[in-house]
């Protein structure tokens, strides 16, 4: 047998990394064992809001390959409930603790790779400890908060913070009948991820949705009653509720790394190169608990997503295996829904852009998904923002229904190339009108952002 890879982390980029690493090289030349303290491994986490809330029937559908699957068709030796408990890089080796059993082991590493992923921000308020309090980040949390509301059919739910998976477990309830409360401390949700007037858009559906939406208010408490949560206390306030869902967002699991002495970046996450190679010789890192460079911003940032953390284990696989591979980094593009309301969005907004040091000028458009005759045309808003001068795109953020989001995509390959919102006018769109105006939202957006441009010239 050659060279030992432990991977820790059993999710997307864990899992890609080893699987790419097994492409590379054979079964007989790199031995691969992967943790996993959860008990699954290559799951969609961003499918699971969508099984909580009914639209996938099934947990399993979720899941991509099983423990099983790993060892049988990629001899991967692939663990679940294994916790690593901490990193030896002087004796080259983890200390894994199996959680079903209760022992402890030392486990050898030639090449160590670590996908140990994203934890959800729990924030330490009065009463955080109570039940009926939820957070959800693995395929684990989600299977208890489904098995939650069959079995107790809350009649309110209150979900803390407004951002993509506050949003997303918001929608999730409306599919249960419960009364929906959204707490933010933000003027609008979904900030700084969109601007204040893309956000609007967003708390206008919410309310057309019939949910409670409550912006700039903080979290001060949790009240139970019987151990169990019976009310949420803000600062202007107190919200009787069945049921808590914390969307408060995630931070880098860095513990097991920092404490190694493996590198962080000045995110606060793990630093890597083009290659995730960390600071540490035969130490690679992938996926939400490593930095990202950002290409427009030319700044080191924490975007936690699968896309990224994929396409991240694949490359450090393939370098783990001999051979090459970068990962150039990423440009923000995101996309996510609210009921029938599609929201995307590239690259830097107005704020982002100033802090990055451009001068950005903006355009919004009103236009809809079809031509305005077609049946089934619907409402898109569009805006661009460009650098004053250049006009060269910085970012972009469209808020619509119906054919809306997937859009973005347009305007994301626009900014990885640096392309110029002048050179967007007569890109050669696809145009009928079941799909789009004769003139596409995004070409309008376009022509409206550089005539901006050239009036300041």
């Amino acid at each position: 047998m050659g060279q030992r890879l432990v991977v820790i982390g059993g999710d997307a980029a864990g899992m890609s990394a080893a699987s790419a690493a097994r492409r590379e090289q054979g079964p007989g030349k790199l031995e691969i064992v992967a943790f996993e303290r959860g008990n699954y491994t290559s799951y969609s986490a961003c499918g699971i809001p969508y099984f909580i809330g009914k639209d996938v029937a099934r947990a399993d559908a979720l899941i991509a390959r099983t423990p099983e699957e790993f060892i049988r068709n990629h001899a991967i030796d692939a663990r679940t409930g294994h916790e690593v408990l901490g990193i030896d890089l002087d004796r080259r080796a983890v200390r894994v603790r199996n959680l079903r059993e209760e022992s402890e082991t030392w486990e050898g590493f030639d090449q160590l790779m670590i996908g140990t992923g994203a934890v959800p921000v729990r924030p330490p308020l009065p009463g955080i400890d109570a039940e009926g309090i939820f957070g959800v980040q693995t395929l684990d949390d989600g299977l208890a908060l489904r098995a939650a509301l069959e079995r107790e059919q809350p009649r309110r739910a209150v979900i803390v913070g407004a951002g993509y998976i506050g949003l997303e477990l918001a929608e999730a309830m409306c599919a249960w009948g419960v009364e929906v409360t959204v707490v933010g401390r933000g003027e609008a949700p979904m900030l700084p991820a969109l601007d204040a007037d893309m956000a609007d858009l967003v708390t206008g559906a919410m309310r057309g949705f019939g949910m409670n939406v409550r912006l700039g208010e903080a979290v001060t408490a949790f009240e139970a009653r019987k151990g169990r949560v019976h009310a949420v206390v803000t600062e202007q306030g107190r919200i009787p509720t069945d049921l808590v869902i914390l969307g408060l967002g995630v931070l880098p699991n860095t513990v097991l790394a920092a404490e190694a002495g493996i590198p962080l970046g000045p995110t606060g996450a793990i630093a890597v190169d083009q290659r995730m190679r960390t600071g540490v010789d035969g130490v690679w890192a992938a996926g939400d608990c490593t930095e990202k460079y950002h290409r427009i911003s030319r700044r080191h940032v924490r975007i936690p997503l699968g896309t990224h953390a994929n396409k991240e284990g694949r490359t450090a696989g393939i370098n783990i295996g001999g051979g090459y591979a970068t990962f150039p980094g990423i440009v923000g593009t995101a996309a996510m829904k609210i009921c029938s309301t599609e929201v995307a969005r590239t690259g830097l907004g107005e704020l982002e852009a100033r802090e990055a040091g451009f001068e950005p000028v903006s355009a919004v458009v009103e236009s809809t998904t079809r031509a305005g005759y077609y049946p089934g045309a619907r409402p898109i808003r569009t805006k661009l923002i460009a650098e004053r001068g250049s006009g060269r795109l910085l970012g972009a953020q469209i808020v619509g229904e119906e054919g809306a989001a997937k859009r973005v995509d347009v305007l994301s390959v626009a900014l990885w190339h640096g392309t110029p919102v002048e050179d967007l006018l007569n890109m050669d769109l696809a145009y009928a009108p079941p799909f789009s105006p004769l003139w596409d939202p995004v070409l309008i957006a376009a022509r409206k952002t550089w005539d901006k441009v050239a009036a300041g010239r």
